[in-house]
């Protein structure tokens, strides 16, 4: 484990998966991050990668070659290696290997670097094709934050304020798969409020949001959290059954559509990199 911290907060990293353990205030004294308990869900943020979401028949096409991936790929279940770490700032890498070739017949070079400034936690994904192919692969955030981080609270007590979008639009999702069929919430204010059945049939996914900044906040006191994120052009929302969380995801790539044809060429969000370049996206949370 890694522990990044300052003046405003305490951050626990892993090097399985890169992923993020805990997210503490100082000042405020709350853990934001979901404590991955495996009665609901026993991760914390995973990152997606090189697939978000689930594949149709969990495989996939490519030049005439069939691969098998499960839903949200590989990434989060390799031990990556710490290219550097500070007292504020983490860097983890992740190749590929003799196993994630027989799955996935792509060289890359995946980096998830953590950075601390002031109360925001910043975590940027980069992506460099090592090939001499172009490269596919879609990538996704999965964080989830307690809900509620209080004593004083409940589920029902807090809400999700979106900075631009005044409706939301999500698709459907079929054992996986993105269906045709949306569905439309009328927003109050810009406030989704929460509720375990909003997550009974999956996740939210959405395909437009206007917003790039979404505050998690609560009725009952002051704290909260914005969740920012720039270029990513899907988003999931999601919580496991009745569970005290809540995931904010933002995506670039999603689950295939149920009339997919699972060529990977084809597949809806996927990212082309030409050899030898990269690719890089951020999001950033800061909490009070």
């Amino acid at each position: 484990m890694i522990t990044l911290e300052n003046a405003y907060l305490k951050v626990d990293l892993s090097a399985k998966g890169a992923e993020l353990q805990g997210l503490y205030n100082k000042g405020t004294n709350i853990e934001y991050l979901w404590n991955g308990d495996s009665k609901y869900w026993g991760k914390h943020s995973p990152v997606l990668f090189p697939i978000v979401g689930s594949l149709k028949n969990n495989s996939f096409n490519y030049k005439g070659k069939n691969y098998e991936l499960p839903r949200h790929g590989f990434a989060r279940d390799y031990v990556f290696d710490i290219e550097r770490a500070t007292e504020t700032e983490a860097v983890f890498t992740l190749t590929q290997n003799a196993e994630t070739l027989k799955v996935y017949p792509f060289y890359f070079e995946l980096k998830l670097k953590y950075t601390l400034r002031d109360s925001k936690l910043n975590l940027t994904y980069e992506v460099i094709n090592t090939g001499a192919d172009e490269l596919l692969f879609s990538i996704g955030a999965h964080p989830a934050f307690a809900v509620p981080n209080t004593p004083d609270t409940t589920y029902e007590d807090y809400y999700l304020a979106f900075n631009a979008d005044q409706k939301l639009t999500f698709w459907k999702l079929e054992d996986g798969l993105v269906a045709d069929e949306t569905e439309t919430i009328e927003l109050n204010a810009h406030k989704l409020n929460l509720k375990h059945e909003l997550f009974y049939n999956d996740a939210l996914v959405f395909k437009n949001l206007q917003s790039n900044c979404i505050s998690l906040l609560n009725t009952k006191n002051d704290s909260g959290l914005h969740f920012h994120f720039e270029d990513f052009p899907f988003f999931g929302i999601w919580a496991a059954l009745d569970a005290p969380f809540v995931c904010l995801e933002p995506w670039c790539g999603v689950a295939d559509g149920v009339n997919h044809d699972q060529d990977l060429e084809r597949k809806e969000g996927i990212i082309r990199l030409e050899a030898g370049k990269n690719w890089e996206r951020f999001w950033e949370v800061e909490c009070f």
